[in-house]
């Protein structure tokens, strides 16, 4: 990892650049595949299968018997972990439904805000170097709680050309029966146009390489709609003199092994925390066994010493991380000042994973600096809001003139007539 000592503000874009590729010079070969697969469907998506993935599949969907048996492939172990965190997920989401909202804005003029769920959603979950089965909780129990009508899943077969029982297992468990083999920019394309296979779906979720992000960016121009742009994963720490180098080191090397296309940043007040975290990232990083993804990823990340807590929030907010941990004293302190992150862990022991897995919250977050604009992943993403009025003779009476003031003000005289010819007789 890099390191820098109080680098001055004009330099900062430069230190915390991201090492991801500018997704617009994917655009070209990403949209020859979106069309291949708009214009004849699951003979481009199989074919892109065996270019990509190096697998040649016989049929795209999988059938209900292996996703029934993939429960006797996974260990009890796993299959109580699941269940205790997709409660916590649950849980923590099923407090985000918000109720419908009704007012009587003036006497006579009735509004109210009806939350419908959107009908149909595809999720991506990515298989690549790991296959992210807690992705599918992560998304799956938010489109089951707005009560979406299908929820279709799409993840990359392994070479093996299945998918992993854990995927299938919490699939399963949620009641999802619409599962692919397709991974990558063919899937996103699949999803967002339909195929003979794959059901067209309004919304697709879930993160994914920059193939996949190009990918949703480019369908949600045309077809469909987007969770956010999310791309490779990143974490910041901001540690002082009461952060436990070890516990630094562990979330940083968590976070990296993610990916070369990774990043991590550590922000501390004190060279001594910089030097020994760096320490501990050799000793740990040597018992791994994705050591090399880590390790490229540790290429692409710093190590950047500050003055004071104040430098520290006010670099961690133009950087906007995907996901901050605070190793400091009083981290809610610190934790009020942040606006620029998708999701903040508080205190030495509150490590990035737990948010990835189990606490409750979403682990589909936006990256890529993203967080200056976008929320994680929430049940508002799962939903429409539709607004409603009724206005009785009354009411229009009563708003009459300020609607037709503002009408003929913009020179729109049909919009003033649409009142004026419904109040004739009215005094």
């Amino acid at each position: 990892m890099k390191i820098y000592d109080n680098p001055d503000v004009k330099s900062w874009d430069e230190i915390l650049k991201r090492p991801v590729i500018d997704t617009t010079s994917l655009y070209a070969p990403v949209q020859q595949i979106i069309d291949a697969v708009r214009a004849i469907g699951d003979v481009a998506v199989k074919k892109y299968t065996r270019e990509f993935d190096g697998v040649d599949l016989t049929t795209l969907s999988v059938e209900a018997g292996a996703i029934e048996a993939s429960g006797s492939n996974v260990s009890d172990a796993l299959k109580r972990a699941i269940k205790e965190a997709r409660r916590n997920i649950r849980k923590f989401h099923a407090r985000q439904l918000a109720p419908d909202v009704y007012e009587e804005t003036t006497p006579g003029v009735r509004c109210w805000q009806k939350t419908v769920p959107i009908r149909k959603v595809g999720l991506y979950i990515p298989g690549g170097s790991a296959p992210l089965l807690s992705t599918v909780l992560m998304g799956a129990v938010q489109g089951k709680l707005a009560g979406c009508e299908e929820i279709v899943l799409c993840t990359p077969p392994g070479k093996n050309g299945m998918i992993s029982d854990g995927i299938l297992y919490i699939a399963g468990l949620l009641g999802i029966d619409k599962i692919f083999s397709i991974g990558g920019a063919q899937a996103i394309a699949a999803m967002a146009y339909g195929t003979e296979t794959v059901p067209k779906v309004n919304k697709i979720f879930g993160p994914g390489n920059q193939y996949v992000t190009a990918a949703k960016q480019l369908v949600s121009r045309d077809s469909v709609a987007i969770d956010m742009p999310a791309g490779p994963s990143e974490l910041a720490v901001l540690a002082d003199e009461t952060a436990i180098p070890e516990f630094v080191a562990s979330d940083l090397l968590s976070q990296a092994e993610h990916g070369a296309d990774s990043q991590v940043v550590l922000i501390a007040d004190s060279g001594r925390i910089i030097s020994e975290v760096q320490s501990e990232i050799e000793k740990q990083l040597a018992r791994l066994p994705r050591k090399d993804l880590a390790a490229k990823a540790l290429l692409n990340s710093k190590m950047i010493q500050v003055e004071s807590r104040e430098k520290m929030v006010e670099m961690v907010n133009y950087y906007a991380p995907e996901h901050l941990i605070i190793a400091c004293r009083e981290p809610s302190e610190i934790a009020d000042k942040v606006w620029n992150a998708g999701s903040v862990f508080l205190g030495n022991y509150t490590p990035e994973s737990a948010g990835d897995y189990a606490s409750g919250t979403n682990h589909t977050l936006p990256t890529n600096g993203w967080a200056h604009a976008y929320s994680g992943l929430n049940m508002d993403a799962f939903v429409k809001k539709i607004t409603f009025q009724e206005i009785s003779q009354y009411g229009l009476f009563n708003i009459s003139s300020a609607v037709m003031s503002m009408a003929e003000a913009e020179e729109l005289e049909a919009h003033r007539n649409a009142v004026q010819i419904r109040l004739k007789g009215e005094k």
